[in-house]
């Protein structure tokens, strides 16, 4: 299998040649398309950071595997990496926490084993990027939540849990606050949930949800 590489800026190069290393001394069985992807090219005048030739690679191989990509703050540069994911619609964000034998943490000390899989929805809400200056000393940022947007990325959570074997899935919201956006989210959760009777639904206010995490993961 052949994948796309984007070694990326500021230590990405350095930590990519690490991991590829890695991944031949394990006898991994791919072969590699480097492509120019970051703030470097951004700064060649590329507009989203990456040469056609690049992107053309990226859709062609399916798969990319990428170093981070710098984003000054405040201002500057559009962010590489929300340009992509906007550019081929990857909306979920998968984070794993698995126990690994001989590693030892809190948790495993305590006998706890630690097995869970964050999905973040990736391409809307704040992400969107919307914003905009309307006086010197007031700043507006749009936030989008659509239900297309949430159903596609929560019924990916759902599908995720049947075939990894969970038993539970929490929808981690603010719908106490933001009652339209966060209560759109939620309603849609519920609405997906009902076509997976064998999984246990439910969900917490993100900040409880992370006191948790923490707590008794």
């Amino acid at each position: 299998m052949k994948i796309a590489v984007a070694k990326g800026d500021g230590i990405g190069p350095e930590i990519m040649d690490a991991v590829l290393d890695i991944f031949t001394a394990n006898g991994v069985d791919l072969q590699y398309e480097f492509v120019d992807m970051g703030k470097w090219v951004f700064d060649k005048g590329f507009s989203n950071g990456m040469t056609p030739q690049a992107q053309q690679t990226i859709e062609d191989l399916g798969i990319l595997f990428k170093g981070p990509m710098e984003t000054p703050k405040g201002k500057g540069v559009k962010s590489v990496n929300v340009t992509a994911r906007k550019t081929w619609n990857t909306y979920a964000n998968n984070r794993t926490f698995k126990t690994l034998h001989g590693v030892d943490t809190v948790f495993s000390k305590a006998g706890i084993p630690i097995d869970m899989t964050i999905v973040r929805e990736n391409i809307e809400d704040t992400y969107g990027g919307i914003e905009h200056m309307i006086t010197q000393d007031v700043a507006l940022s749009r936030r989008f939540i659509t239900r297309p947007g949430s159903m596609q990325v929560i019924r990916y959570a759902f599908e995720m849990a049947r075939k990894t074997g969970a038993k539970r899935i929490t929808c981690g919201h603010k719908a106490n606050i933001m009652k339209l956006t966060d209560g759109l989210f939620l309603e849609v959760f519920y609405e997906v949930a009902k076509e997976y009777p064998e999984l246990e639904a439910d969900d917490k206010i993100v900040d409880d949800l992370a006191m948790q995490l923490v707590v008794r993961p």
